[in-house]
């Protein structure tokens, strides 16, 4: 695993001391039990073998008997994961891919394997003590051309293995060695394909690299796997897909372009101050659908079988649904599954839209050579509605369907897939009506939809709709009332829990210290009020507030596994989890992961990661899932209703649109409203009504001006008001000092609470001056002010963190009676 020593989370690069005393809290015992549940273990595998993509195969894959000679360092040092706290995890084993090619009973090649371990373990890979300068690669070991003939005197296929890594605050690079292969990578694929006749390619990654490669080899490369990272099982799950064990089944999440500067994102990524959202809705495949087919290596959706299948369509619409039964037939000889994917197009109407985008998608069963299986798809015709942000259908800030036909597509993949049905709206309807929320203060211009004379499509140029709404009336005219104080009146939160008092009642209470505390977490990363190790603690933070009954809430990183001091399972990456598109087996996954958090002491699993891949060379693009946020927020609620299957709390993160991790605590994300509502807060919006997450947590970066962890409008706005949301809003670790430009007498916490940003975490101040953390004092300096922050605010905010506190409540006193 890629990942030495262990690395701090989030920004987190200080090491804090606790605040107070808590002597009188059991200690908790570091758990050093290596054992990790089997079934857990089975499940990870399985999942990280139907992520892996199957990109190309001319019939070399699956390697079957024959004896096979390994290439590539990376087969030794094999990247499980990506870097920072999205997988740091101290995992007790990972399994590299040599070791997993035994273990599937492949016939590797022992002089050569010998050859690359014996290199491999004089030469370890190099990592920097300083956060966030990890390699993007690992140097290759120099090969005579006479070990590849040799090699080649002996086996009659390769495999050579290729890996990448990025991570947080680790974006890609437009280099060799990171997005690039290096000189070293070429000359070794030069070097084998000229000496064996089968040649097999993996690549070990978490996010897209240049495969312009790919074509540049033609008919000399035989297959190309793509094996998104898979964690401690992953590398042994590609073997047994290299072996024919397993049926490749992944679908790409991502369109993989011809080369980077394709991307519609590309002239747009990776400023220091601001990234400008040029390319407005029409982002992956809705970019390349629309406007560039042919700048397309491998579709949204693609990804190959070692068998065939044959997709029958049958629809059906009734009252604005259209419900799909699809047989799938495995034409093959080999078992397999499929992915069914449905895609509707629009027409281009007064907005302009995508050719086509994704709908609803379902995973068959394992069919056996001959099989069938049907799938049973819904599309519902509201939810193909676009978003008018500046009044070009005549209903500005509405959900809108504008007249006309809405074509139904189904397929294997975004390319392929065939016509089956079409929605009909005779003429333009308000679906939903909304607000304005986090439009753009600064102007600037967003692709659209245009159409040459011979109707083929083409880009150009809108000024993009700013806002218009004062934030000022919108926060006056929502401020909560107050509770008179009574002091403590002998209530206690069970008796909140049980029905007996309202949590009004116990909020009443509360002194505004204890307010403020419930509005920050316990100052310190590795809390000694949690589980060593942990990333943080909230709510019952004080002895006041314990006596009250109030628990300590035990935060720890994800999303690939439980970041502890404990040994704890190393899961696949967000993305190579999406690549399985099989809700079903992701949420089974995250159910048996949960009850690792109940034996590890984590009551709060800090994932899923839920950002959009809008730019192939985001660093934590591995803890994500997708450039759609129909993907990403469907296997996110099926993480989220797995982890908090036990009555635990998942915590989808970073809402929103943290895209990019270079400079990625003051980069500005400049997007319209529109493109932010259907692409990078549709997937949370999805994740939220599917799953009712108890926590989500901001990014770091701002947007349209705005820090995440300060904004209103999408705190509470969307999130609560429009999406219903009751669960925590907390921040990302640390946030940026600020005064609130519409009330000076706020400034940092307390303009964070005016929000509903509840929980500051870890709560205490962030800098690198001070050699103890502290609190600040902004929330009860702000509540003492003429136009400070009100009580009743204060009060909400508790409400909000005593929610989940009573949720979590059974499992935290069963721990500590346990303890």
């Amino acid at each position: 695993m890629p990942l030495e020593p262990a690395i701090e989370s989030g920004d987190r690069s200080h090491t804090l001391a606790p605040v107070e005393s808590v002597a009188q809290i059991s200690s908790m015992l570091l758990d050093t039990d290596p054992t990790l549940d089997p079934a857990l273990a089975e499940a990870a595998r399985t999942a990280a073998a139907e992520g892996v993509v199957l990109l190309t195969n001319d019939g070399t894959l699956p390697l079957g008997e024959r004896s096979v000679a390994v290439f590539g360092r990376v087969q030794i040092d094999w990247f499980a994961v990506g870097y920072g706290s999205g997988g740091d995890v101290k995992v007790p084993y990972v399994w590299n891919l040599l070791a997993g090619l035994r273990d599937a009973g492949v016939r590797v090649d022992a002089e050569l394997a010998t050859h690359y371990s014996t290199w491999s373990a004089a030469n370890r890979p190099v990592f920097a003590d300083s956060w966030g300068q990890w390699p993007h690669h690992f140097p290759e070991m120099p090969l005579d051309e006479s070990v590849v003939a040799a090699a080649a005197s002996r086996a009659d296929t390769a495999v050579v293995a290729i890996g990448r890594a990025a991570g947080e605050a680790r974006d890609s690079i437009l280099e060799a060695g990171s997005y690039y292969l290096t000189d070293d990578e070429r000359m070794l694929l030069d070097t084998v394909t000229s000496h064996f006749a089968r040649t097999v390619v993996v690549v070990d990654a978490g996010n897209v690299m240049d495969l312009s490669w790919v074509a540049d080899y033609r008919d000399r490369i035989g297959a190309v796997l793509f094996a998104w990272q898979g964690g401690m099982e992953g590398a042994r799950a590609v073997a047994s897909v290299l072996a024919g064990e397993s049926s490749p089944s992944g679908k790409l999440t991502d369109t993989i372009a011809l080369s980077y500067e394709d991307y519609p994102s590309a002239p747009n990524f990776g400023h220091l101050d601001v990234n400008v959202y040029a390319e407005d809705v029409f982002v992956g495949y809705r970019y390349f659908e629309t406007f560039a087919p042919d700048r397309v290596l491998f579709p949204f959706g693609h990804g190959l079988a070692y068998t065939n299948f044959e997709l029958s369509t049958e629809a059906d619409a009734d009252a604005g649904t259209l419900r799909l039964e699809v047989v799938v037939t495995n034409t093959g000889d080999r078992a397999g599954k499929e992915v069914v994917q449905v895609y509707t197009g629009a027409p281009d109407g007064a907005l302009g839209k995508p050719a086509r985008h994704l709908a609803a998608f379902a995973k068959t069963r394992l069919l056996a050579p001959g099989e069938s299986d049907t799938v049973r798809l819904e599309v519902h015709v509201d939810d193909l509605a676009s978003y008018d942000d500046g009044g070009e259908t005549g209903h500005r800030n509405a959900w809108v369907l504008e007249a006309g036909e809405y074509p139904v597509f189904v397929g294997a993949d975004v390319r392929s897939a065939a016509e089956v049905a079409a929605f009909e709206v005779p003429e333009t309807q308000v679906v939903r009506e909304a607000t304005e929320v986090a439009a753009p203060a600064h102007a600037f211009e967003r692709l659209t939809l245009a159409r040459a004379a011979d109707g083929s499509a083409v880009a150009a140029r809108e000024p993009v709709p700013t806002r218009t709404v004062s934030r000022a009336e919108r926060v006056l005219g929502s401020l909560p009332a107050e509770l008179p104080q009574t002091g403590d009146r002998g209530i206690d939160l069970a008796h909140v829990a049980s029905g007996t008092a309202s949590l009004d009642d116990f909020v009443a209470q509360l002194s505004d210290e204890e307010l403020s505390l419930l509005a920050r977490g316990d100052v310190t990363m590795d809390s000694p009020l949690g589980a060593p190790g942990n990333a943080g603690v909230l709510a019952g933070v004080s002895e006041s507030l314990r006596a009250k009954g109030v628990p300590p809430v035990t935060t720890t990183d994800g999303p690939s596994g439980i970041r502890l001091s404990a040994y704890a399972s190393l899961l696949p990456s967000g993305t190579a989890l999406a690549s399985t598109w099989n809700v079903p087996l992701i949420e089974e996954l995250a159910a048996l992961h949960s009850q690792e958090m109940l034996r590890k002491g984590s009551d709060v699993l800090l994932s899923p990661g839920m950002n959009i891949h809008r730019d192939p060379l985001c660093g934590r693009n591995f803890e994500y899932f997708s450039e759609d946020p129909v993907v990403t927020g469907r296997i996110a609620a099926a993480v989220v209703r797995g982890v908090q299957s036990t009555g635990l709390s998942a915590c989808p993160k970073h809402f929103a649109a943290n895209n990019q991790e270079t400079n990625r605590t003051r980069n500005d994300s400049r997007v319209s409203e529109r493109a932010l509502r259907e692409i990078y807060l549709r997937g949370f919006e999805i994740c939220v009504r599917e799953a009712a997450p108890r926590t989500i947590m901001t990014s770091y970066n701002q947007i349209n001006g705005v820090w995440s962890h300060y904004h209103h409008d999408l705190a509470t706005v969307i999130l609560r008001e429009e999406w219903g949301y009751e669960g925590v809003v907390i921040t990302d670790w640390w946030i940026e000092d600020a005064v609130d430009p519409d009330f000076p007498a706020l400034e940092d916490n307390a303009y964070r609470v005016r929000a509903q940003v509840d929980v500051l975490m870890p709560g205490g101040v962030k800098t690198d001056a001070a050699p103890q953390a502290y609190a600040d004092t902004t929330i009860l300096d702000s509540l003492a002010r003429e136009d400070g922050l009100t009580r009743g605010e204060l009060q909400r905010t508790a409400r909000n963190v005593l929610g989940l506190a009573i949720a979590l409540k059974p499992v935290v006193d069963a721990r500590t009676l346990e303890g």
